[in-house]
């Protein structure tokens, strides 16, 4: 007797996609055949449905703990049942805007309690690398975080005891040094923060005090500068290093290069900057804000170009939510970080595979597959048996309106609201057990926080 047998859905595997049924026993996935005559205690009929596995996100900003001056940021008790909606069944949490933030054992497990019992989904988590963690990186490793996360752009408040600091070119470079020794990843946001801090100052002195403008003070070459450093840096470390983000093709251009020299360096973007462009901002207002910015349309196709030649290796949302009063008055003094965990599947489904006619099994392994091998997540980010049985079903033909009452999010608050997405997420399954559908909703307490031992 199995615990689930999913029938008749278009499922796609490694190796493509094709009709077929799936059963599920202790969480795992069992057995994978058609037309399956086998007995399980629960059957979904998934007629006219494209079964994936479920996205691992591999870039999410989650506040909790908020240190008593970020509670009322996102939670993991909203955060994860958002990413359930959407069809992510595990994320990579950043150790950014947690106060403190992830960077000892210490906030490793204060980070860990605060969400206990919270979580619909599976997290796993990146160690901070800042000027003052250095010796605590090689601990942080042995407790099972998948990576490290650091920023060449400035980052944190400093007026807050425990915000994320960034990283000046001496910790970066001897932070390198010592994570190359773990064999994890150092996940990096480049952007030069010198350049930046200092056109961000003369464009908002300058005006007009919008978020065009605000996209001219952070210029293409800003983050391509910043990119070049961290290759050589990582060249001359051994470091395995992830450019987090990448906004235009010059950028990912910097990395397929140095990956044809030897260099272990992969490309990460996310799905707003293949979907929003510069001259629509102002009109979607501050919740498009983000950094690096989103480009214009010729950056966007660019973008596209890249996609589909392989050279980025997954996709995030970068969800980064703030409170809506953060979100208010002029651009430049706005926070920057877009809310896009529970619609970065489907409008990157949609937009690639609907309307640009991207394999599935291409949108499977920039969304899932490549995340799981990169960061070496178990049985993670495939359709495969003794993988464990994360799904999204996908209706790939059945249309809906992004509004801000049917966001999971704890601030309501999206640059995608009001947007039509021609396709839905209908059912995310975790280990075996449903954790959002749309009758029932997303589920609590199904979750848990996952290391690597």
């Amino acid at each position: 007797m199995y615990d689930l047998l999913i029938k008749n859905g278009l499922v796609v595997t490694c190796s493509g996609e094709r009709k077929e049924d799936v059963a599920v026993k202790d969480g795992k996935i069992a057995v994978i055949g058609q037309n399956l005559n086998l007995e399980a205690k629960e059957v979904i009929d998934a007629e006219g449905l494209i079964v994936t596995p479920g996205m691992i996100d591999s870039h999410c900003h989650i506040t909790d703990p908020g240190g008593g001056v970020r509670d009322n940021w996102e939670g993991y008790l909203t955060g994860t049942k958002a990413a359930a909606k959407g069809g992510v069944t595990s994320f990579i949490e950043m150790p950014l805007n947690q106060i403190p933030c992830t960077q000892d054992l210490k906030s490793l497990d204060i980070k860990v309690k605060a969400g206990q019992g919270k979580l619909t989904t599976d997290v796993w988590t990146l160690a901070a690398l800042t000027p003052s963690s250095l010796d605590d990186l090689k601990d942080m490793a042995e407790a099972g975080v998948v990576g490290y996360k650091a920023f060449m752009s400035t980052c944190g408040d400093r007026t807050l005891e425990g915000d994320m600091e960034n990283v000046d070119d001496y910790s970066l470079w001897e932070g390198m040094n010592r994570i190359k020794e773990t064999g994890l990843p150092l996940m990096l946001h480049c952007e030069n923060a010198l350049i930046t801090d200092e056109l961000g100052r003369k464009h908002e002195k300058e005006g007009p005090n919008t978020l065009a403008n605000y996209v001219a003070s952070r210029p293409v070459f800003t983050e391509v500068e910043a990119v070049r450093r961290a290759i050589f840096f990582a060249k001359e470390t051994g470091c395995k290093l992830t450019i987090c983000h990448c906004s235009c093709p010059e950028a990912i251009d910097e990395v397929t290069k140095a990956r044809a020299e030897g260099v272990d360096v992969v490309a990460e973007s996310c799905t707003h900057y293949f979907y929003f462009t510069t001259d629509e901002l102002d009109s979607i207002g501050n919740t498009a804000k983000c950094s690096p910015p989103i480009r214009d349309r010729e950056n966007l196709e660019g973008m596209w170009k890249k996609l589909f030649n392989g050279e980025i290796e997954f996709i995030g949302s970068d969800h980064s939510p703030c409170t809506p009063d953060l979100k208010e008055g002029k651009a430049f003094s706005a926070w920057g970080g877009i809310s896009g965990l529970q619609n970065a599947y489907d409008i990157l489904f949609d937009e690639a595979v609907n309307k640009r006619n991207m394999s599935l099994e291409q949108f499977v392994k920039l969304t899932a597959t490549n995340a799981a091998r990169y960061f070496g997540l178990k049985n993670k980010g495939q359709i495969q048996v003794g993988f464990d049985a994360d799904f999204a079903f996908i209706d790939p033909k059945r249309s809906y309106t992004i509004k801000a009452e049917d966001l999971e999010y704890k601030n309501k608050i999206s640059a995608y609201i009001g947007r039509e997405v021609g396709c839905k997420v209908v059912r995310t399954i975790v280990r075996g057990r449903t954790v959002y559908d749309e009758d029932k909703g997303p589920q609590e307490d199904t979750g848990k926080f996952l290391f690597k031992k």
